[in-house]
């Protein structure tokens, strides 16, 4: 039962979730240390009742394509699924709200393009990534809002998880009957994008160039092959390994973010959760 319950709010996921709010953090200059662990309890709550919403509203589609879900196999009753959805949500936002006010205020901006994109715009070839990827750039933005006025001064970089986190929901969508090369071929531009932008904002600040920019390195080795492969021949197989390194891997673009504002040693810390969501993936279902 427990088992079922872990699959459906994908563990692997959340840890991803935990790196955006500690990159916010390190842009916001490790302030109000005081307000972190509830935006690292926000974060987890969002994030987890977000997808579990999402299986709430795909349930019906899955029972057809992915009938092992814990949803349409039975293991999880439907009721049950969208209570615990809309309770960690409240959570989610009650947790932000006793960071910072601005924190609070960032987490019902988040619930709301949960609410968007887990009801409507996922359907739209467009709008569906460009929400999802909004609603990781607010992560981002979740974090630096543990200093109120952060977030008006950097808030572009929550542009560059957004384009990223695009790049993955677009080639995501040929996970079950394969992609088209146009599809793919936008997906590989906007993380490439996202890299070209992270490389340039790392240099920007002056601080840690190198140690950020082998950081992100290591980010473009470990997703640039996967989405070429899957551009090449976008079969399910190739698309699925794309989507799973680019969830999984965008901790290192925080990592990257986080060493340029900080240093590497905070950094590590990133790393270290990036381990631990690439661990959880070997477990857990990541899409």
């Amino acid at each position: 039962m427990l088992g079922a319950y872990l699959e459906l709010v994908r563990p692997a996921n959340v840890a991803t979730a935990l790196g955006d709010v500690l990159a916010g953090f390190a842009v916001a200059g490790l302030g109000n240390p005081g307000a972190l662990p509830w935006l690292l309890v926000s974060t987890a709550c969002l994030y987890a009742g977000g997808v579990v919403l999402n299986d709430v509203f795909d349930r019906n589609v899955d029972a057809v394509e992915r009938p092992e879900r814990p949803l349409p196999s039975g293991r999880v009753p439907v009721s049950h699924a969208a209570a615990l959805a809309a309770g960690l949500l409240a959570a989610g936002v009650l947790a932000a709200a006793l960071g910072t006010d601005e924190a609070g205020r960032t987490a019902i901006a988040i619930t709301a393009g949960v609410l968007l994109y887990d009801g409507w715009s996922k359907k739209n070839p467009v709008l569906g990534p460009l929400n999802m990827g909004a609603c990781r750039g607010l992560n981002l933005g979740l974090g630096m809002a543990a200093v109120p006025g952060t977030l008006a001064v950097y808030w572009p970089l929550c542009l560059i998880p957004t384009a990223y986190i695009a790049g993955v929901t677009l080639l995501s969508r040929g996970e079950v009957s394969g992609g088209r090369h146009s599809s793919a071929t936008f997906s590989l531009a906007l993380v490439a994008a996202s890299i070209g932008a992270l490389s340039f904002a790392a240099i920007s600040t002056g601080r840690h160039i190198w140690p950020a920019l082998a950081v992100a390195a290591l980010f473009a080795w470990r997703v640039v092959p996967a989405f070429v492969e899957a551009r090449r021949t976008p079969t399910p197989a190739a698309i699925r390994e794309a989507v799973k390194r680019g969830v999984l891997s965008l901790v290192l673009l925080d990592a990257a973010l986080a060493t340029a504002f900080v240093g590497i040693g905070y950094g590590l810390v990133l790393l270290a959760a990036a381990l631990g969501a690439l661990w959880l993936g070997r477990t857990f279902s990541v899409t």
